[in-house]
């Protein structure tokens, strides 16, 4: 057995996922990838821990299944990286969902006075925040919050919360969030690519109404919303989410969530959270339910891994400490070779660091993130990989690989190679080649 990828949880977590057995080898699972057949939940485990017929990981078949992911990315992209000029505005750190990877989280009741490390910013502040993102140069700005308790999607769903254990108004905490519908028509007034409301937060945005996913972002896309980040997927398997997070929505939720943002006509992206209790199998089960996704919907414009950052976690506190640097490339490649239908597949430099998410673009990664400006979600959870990447940066890191630099929108249908100094933006709506930085 490949115990590397067995993730079993200490006894505290009551997980105990038994290590993963296929009916098939690793070499004819590798040759299916190779021919590119549609590969199936156990050949891509077969692939994820090297072949389960031994224990730990065989560093000449990883070294086989990174070149057959490489050869793919390049038959697939080319040789060009793309990535985006983006910033982090996430409205609120007030949440008591209680999932035990994050501590992106403080509880509502700390916000009722000013004690505390968690914020929470008004309409007004994300206003100020988009029109500084937008005179900087930046194209996207990105919103992953908690859910504060006071935060509704308009004032409609107000009336229909109030009063109820779900809901407790604005007037009882030191900031008033506003409503989605303010937030997000604040951040499209400077004019930016709205990225925002993961399917956890559109969950929130529906709570004690009859609402459909469709309902509520259709309503958001009217206020601006552009596309929708898939994060809250962690990993598509509700045994697994009834251990990390038992009060999240379920893997069906997520689903559903995902198909109403397509339905009100929005991009989305996906990602799956991987490095804690789960083993190799639940890795290709969420890789299938992604690629199903796409089957029936066609919104997903990129696929993003991320590996998971245990420091200051509750997880990470009960002894589980994050997937190694062999399970984080073939997570990567076997994303590459069983998503057939997505083309772009991310790196995360806030997640691996600088040489592993460059590494990460030979082992059939085709997309580098975004320059950030501000990171809050795994900084507090632990990473110390910083929160911004210049231009600059990405052009000499880029160069030095022999691969082509080139800055996208949000949705990848916008793209110019960024072939000379000043390194800076072009494509957002105040952008003129000026570094975001001085």
């Amino acid at each position: 057995m490949a115990d590397l990828f067995t993730s079993e949880a200490s006894p505290e977590t009551e997980a105990d996922f038994a290590p993963v057995e296929t009916g098939v080898s690793f070499e004819n699972a590798l040759a299916a990838a190779r021919n590119g057949d549609r590969l199936t939940v156990e050949e891509a485990t077969e692939l994820l821990t090297t072949g389960t017929d031994a224990d730990g990981i065989d560093e000449g078949r990883k070294r086989e299944l990174l070149r057959a992911a490489d050869a793919r990315r390049r038959e697939v992209v080319g040789d060009e990286v793309t990535f985006v000029a983006n910033i982090n505005n996430n409205v609120t750190t007030a949440c008591d969902v209680g999932c035990l990877f994050c501590n992106f989280k403080d509880a509502p009741r700390e916000f009722k006075s000013e004690g505390g490390d968690g914020f929470t910013r008004t309409v007004e502040e994300s206003r100020e925040v988009a029109e500084d993102a937008r005179d900087r140069g930046v194209y996207e700005i990105c919103s992953v919050s908690g859910l504060h308790p006071a935060l509704v999607l308009d004032e409609e769903h107000r009336e229909a919360v109030e009063g109820t254990a779900r809901y407790t108004p604005p007037d009882e905490f030191t900031k008033d969030p506003g409503t989605y519908v303010e937030q997000i028509r604040a951040m499209d007034d400077a004019g930016l690519h709205v990225h925002a409301v993961t399917p956890e937060e559109a969950e929130h945005a529906r709570r004690g109404t009859d609402l459909t996913y469709r309902d509520v972002y259709e309503r958001l896309a009217d206020a601006g919303l552009d596309t929708v980040p898939g994060t809250a997927a962690e990993i598509l398997v509700d045994e697994v989410r009834d251990v990390i997070c038992p009060n999240k929505i379920d893997t069906e939720g997520w689903m559903d969530a995902m198909r109403g943002a397509v339905d009100a006509g929005l991009g989305v992206t996906a990602t799956m959270m991987y490095g804690h209790v789960e083993n190799a199998r639940h890795r290709a089960l969420h890789l299938k339910r992604v690629r199903e996704l796409q089957d029936e919907t066609g919104g997903i414009t990129e696929f993003v891994p991320l590996s998971f950052v245990h420091e200051n976690t509750p997880l990470g506190d009960r002894g589980v400490t994050g997937a190694s640097r062999a399970e984080d490339e073939l997570v990567v490649a076997v994303s590459r070779l069983f998503l057939d239908n997505i083309d772009n597949i991310q790196s995360s430099w806030v997640k691996y660091g600088d040489e592993l998410g460059a590494r990460m673009l030979d082992c059939g990664a085709n997309d580098f993130m975004g320059t950030l400006l501000s990171e809050e979600i795994t900084k507090r959870a632990g990473g110390d990989h910083g929160e911004f990447r210049s231009f600059e940066w990405y052009v000499d890191t880029l160069r030095d690989m022999g691969r082509v630099p080139v800055e996208r929108s949000t949705d990848y249908e916008k793209r110019r190679v960024v072939d000379g100094p000043p390194y800076g933006p072009v494509l957002g709506p105040s952008a003129d080649g000026t570094p975001l930085i001085d």
